[in-house]
């Protein structure tokens, strides 16, 4: 969920993609390549996002992701069931 919401505002490439989660979260989430690169796999795969090769702001070759159509709306379904489950679980908390 964090990957695509990251990629709703621009197109990034998977170094740029950490650092923002990274920044965002105030450096309190690291994401790492162990995880990050397989994740973007699986959601090129479902055609939550496309990819094409470019050259980063270093000068490197990098492949930079894209949301899709399709990822735009994952990214929505899953909002909602985070914000379902976050207000349960507030729920629990508040009365128990």
């Amino acid at each position: 969920m964090l990957i695509l919401r990251v990629l709703r505002s621009s197109p990034l490439h998977g170094y740029a993609i950490a650092q923002k989660i990274h920044l965002l979260s105030r450096e309190v989430l690291e994401v790492e390549e162990g995880s990050l690169y397989p994740a973007l796999q699986k959601i090129l795969l479902k055609g939550w996002a496309s990819a094409e090769w470019g050259i980063s702001e270093t000068g490197r070759k990098v492949r930079f992701y894209r949301l899709t159509a399709a990822g735009r709306k994952q990214l929505e379904a899953e909002l909602e069931d985070y914000d379902r489950v976050t207000e349960a679980i507030k729920a629990v908390l508040r009365t128990a």
